[in-house]
C-alpha cells in the first residue's frame, strides 16, 4: 500500500491546519503499539490516532477515542510526564538530518512543555511508519531518546538501538537521496549511474517514493515507465527535473488530492495525488475523499481492528483448534470401537447354536459344524477345546453381553462427544467472528466453565461497559431490528430474553452459527414482507461456519417454538417445527453500532 513519504506529507498538512498550536490534554495506549493524543484547539477537541503496529502503522484525526486501559503502561505515563498538557508548536517531516525537510516516513511532533520547576522545554515526538521498523518515541530536545513505545536493543537490531539515553537517528538503510532538496545538475549522473526501468531508477534513489509515486512521475515528464535510465536524451533528463520541480511544488503548495484506487469494486491502493497510469482503463476507478484521515478510515475500515482482534485471538484459537483435533480422534476412535460392536449378535447364535448342538460334540473339537437355523446355512463355530459344549456357548453369552454393555456405553460417548464438537466448533466459529477485547472474554469464560481451559480463579473483575461484548444490530430494508449473536452465551440471550412469542429465529441449519432473531413488532406471518425473511436468513448464513460458501440453508421459526436442551451448553436449542430458506451468505445491510443494550 502506498502511505509513502508523499502521503505522510499530505497528513501533516492536514495536521498543521487543524491541531497545530494545541494542548495536548489527554494520553492514552489502548495498545502495546497505539497512542491517542486528545489536542484542544479553540473550542475543538481533536483525536490523533498513531500506531506502530507492524502490520497497519498508521496515523490520522479520528473520529472517536478508544478505550483506556485500568492501568497505563509505563510509555503511556512517561508521555503524560514530559508532553501532558503540552502545545505542539510544530509538526514536520524531516529528512535524514532531522532538521532539514524531506520525505522520509518519520512525523515529528515538537511540543513545548514546563518541567516540575515550571522552566518551559521541547520535546519531541517521533512516529516512524516503517512497516515491521514502526515505532513511536520520546525524545528531548537534543534528540537523545528518552523512551519508546518499543524499546529495541543491539540483540534485536544490529542498525539501531532505541533505548533511553541513546542519540536518535533514522536509519539510512538504501543510501537514498533526499528528494527536496536534491541539485538538480546531479540528475543526469544519478540517471546514468545504473541501467534501470526509469521508475525504479527514481523508487531507488529518493527517499519517501513508493513504486506507485515514481510511476507517475515518469508520466509527468510524458516518459514510458520502463525506459531505461542511463539511455535518456538531453530533452528527456530537462522534462524528468521538470517533473521533480512540479512534484516540489505540490508539497509546498499543499495541493494534495486524496484517492483511492479500485479495480472494480476492490479498492487495492490509495494516494495522495490524482493518478494518471490507470486512466482509460475501465478496470479501474478513483473515488476522491475529503482529507488524508477520512481516506486511512475509509480504506483500511476494520482492517486494524480485525487485525489486533486476530492477534489477541491466536492463543486461544490454537488452544480451541487443539482441543477440536483431540474431539475428532476420539470421535473416531469411539466410532470406531462402535462397528467392532455390531458383530455381538454373533456370539449370541453361536452361544445359542452351541446349546442347541453341542449334545453331538464328544470333546476335544476345534470347531462345531451346523446349520444355523436363522438362515437355514452351515455354520461354522470356532470352539475352545479345552472347555465343553457348554463352557464354550457360555462363552460366546459373556462375550455377548460384553459387547453389548459396550455398545450402550459407546453409544452415549458418541452423544456426549459429537455434542462435544459442536460446542467447540460453535466456540470456533464465535472466536472467528469476533469484535473486541470484550468478544474474546467472553469466550475465554465459557471455555473455562466447560473445562476446556484453565479457569481464571480469584475475584472477578467487573468489566466497563464499553468493554462489554454486545450483540450485533442491524436494522432491515422494511425497518425490522435484526439482532446477530458473536458467541453462545449472547445467542442464549437473544434467544430466551430478547426474542419473543412472534419473533422469528434464524440460524444455520446443522451447522455451528450466530442465532439472528428478527424483531416482528407482535406481528403475524402474513403481515411481515418476504424481504425480512431473507435479509435475516442471509445473515444467519454470513455468520456461520458456512460463511463462505455459495449457498447455506437456513432454519427459521418462531421463538415460541423454541426450547432449552436441559443440562446442554448455552446457546443449543431444539425445535420441532420450522421452515427452510436457501440462500447466499451476504452482509449487504449497515450495522447500528450505539444501541443500548
Amino acid at each position: 500500500m502506498a502511505f509513502d513519504g508523499l502521503y505522510l506529507a499530505a497528513c501533516i498538512a492536514e495536521f498543521q491546519e487543524r491541531i497545530l498550536g494545541g494542548k495536548i490534554s489527554k494520553i492514552i495506549q489502548s495498545e502495546k503499539d497505539e497512542l491517542q493524543l486528545f489536542i484542544k484547539k479553540e473550542k475543538n477537541t481533536e483525536i490523533l490516532h498513531l500506531s506502530a503496529n507492524p502490520s497497519f502503522p498508521l496515523l490520522y484525526l479520528a473520529n472517536e477515542g478508544k478505550t483506556a486501559p485500568i492501568t497505563a503502561p509505563s510509555f503511556c505515563m512517561s508521555l503524560r510526564k514530559h508532553i501532558g498538557n503540552g502545545i505542539i508548536q510544530s509538526i514536520r517531516q524531516a529528512s535524514l538530518k532531522l532538521t532539514e525537510a524531506g520525505l522520509e516516513r518519520v512525523l515529528f511532533l515538537d511540543i513545548s512543555h514546563r518541567d516540575e520547576l515550571g522552566d518551559v522545554g521541547i520535546k519531541h515526538l517521533a512516529v516512524e511508519i516503517m512497516g515491521k521498523y514502526s515505532n513511536i518515541i520520546l525524545l528531548k530536545e537534543d534528540y537523545t531518546i528518552l523512551d519508546a513505545i518499543k524499546r529495541i536493543s543491539l540483540s534485536q537490531s544490529s542498525v539501531r538501538e532505541v533505548l533511553p539515553g541513546r542519540e536518535y537517528f533514522i536509519p539510512d538503510a538504501f543510501h537514498k537521496e533526499n528528494i527536496l532538496s536534491f541539485p538538480m545538475d546531479k540528475l543526469d549522473a544519478l540517471l546514468e549511474k545504473d541501467a534501470l526501468p526509469l521508475w525504479e531508477c527514481l523508487f531507488q534513489s529518493f527517499s519517501g517514493l513508493s513504486p506507485l509515486l515514481a510511476r507517475e512521475l515518469c508520466l509527468s515528464a510524458s516518459l514510458p515507465i520502463d525506459k531505461l535510465s542511463n539511455t535518456l536524451s538531453s530533452e528527456e533528463g530537462m522534462r524528468v527535473q521538470e517533473a521533480i520541480l512540479a512534484f516540489r511544488r505540490t508539497i509546498q503548495e499543499r495541493d494534495f488530492h486524496p484517492v483511492i484506487l479500485y479495480e472494480g469494486e476492490k479498492a487495492f491502493d490509495f494516494s495522495a495525488l490524482s493518478v494518471q497510469q490507470y486512466k482509460g482503463n475501465p478496470a479501474f476507478s478513483e473515488e476522491y475523499i475529503a482529507s488524508p484521515s477520512a481516506l486511512l478510515l475509509q480504506y483500511y475500515g476494520n482492517k486494524e481492528r480485525d487485525d489486533r482482534v486476530r492477534q489477541k485471538s491466536t492463543d486461544l484459537k490454537k488452544q480451541c483448534h487443539t482441543l477440536l483435533e483431540r474431539c475428532n480422534k476420539k470421535l473416531a476412535l469411539q466410532e470406531k470401537q462402535l462397528k467392532d460392536t455390531e458383530k455381538k449378535d454373533k456370539f449370541r447364535i453361536y452361544g445359542e447354536l452351541l446349546t442347541t448342538y453341542g449334545y453331538s460334540l464328544s470333546g476335544g473339537e476345534k470347531e462345531l459344524v451346523c446349520e444355523n437355523y436363522y438362515t437355514g446355512k452351515e455354520e461354522k463355530i470356532p470352539l475352545d477345546p479345552t472347555l465343553s459344549p457348554m463352557d464354550n456357548a457360555k462363552k460366546y453369552f459373556e462375550k455377548y453381553d460384553k459387547a453389548k454393555r459396550t455398545e450402550q456405553n459407546l453409544l452415549e460417548q458418541v452423544a456426549e462427544s459429537k455434542k462435544t464438537l459442536y460446542h467447540l466448533q460453535s466456540i470456533m466459529n464465535s472466536i472467528q467472528l469476533a469484535e473486541s477485547a470484550g468478544d474474546l472474554d467472553a469466550i475465554r469464560a465459557e471455555m473455562g466453565d466447560f473445562g476446556y481451559i484453565k479457569k481464571v480463579s480469584g475475584k472477578k473483575k467487573k468489566q466497563r461497559k464499553e468493554d462489554q461484548s454486545k450483540p450485533r444490530l442491524f436494522r432491515s430494508s422494511d425497518g425490522y431490528l435484526l439482532y446477530v449473536g458473536k458467541n453462545n452465551q449472547q445467542n442464549e440471550i437473544l434467544s430466551f430474553q430478547i426474542a419473543e412469542g412472534k419473533d422469528f429465529w434464524f440460524h444455520g441449519k446443522n451447522i455451528p452459527g450466530s442465532h439472528v432473531i428478527a424483531k416482528t413488532e407482535g406481528k403475524d406471518l402474513e403481515e411481515l414482507p418476504d424481504r425480512l425473511f431473507e435479509e435475516a436468513a442471509e445473515l444467519a448464513a454470513y455468520f456461520s461456519s458456512e460463511g463462505s460458501s455459495q449457498k447455506v440453508e437456513v432454519d427459521y421459526t418462531q421463538k415460541k417454538n423454541l426450547k432449552k436442551v436441559p443440562g446442554a451448553a448455552p446457546g443449543f436449542v431444539i425445535y420441532h417445527q420450522n421452515y427452510s430458506i436457501l440462500v447466499s451468505p451476504k452482509l449487504k445491510l449497515e450495522e447500528i453500532k450505539d444501541f443500548p443494550w
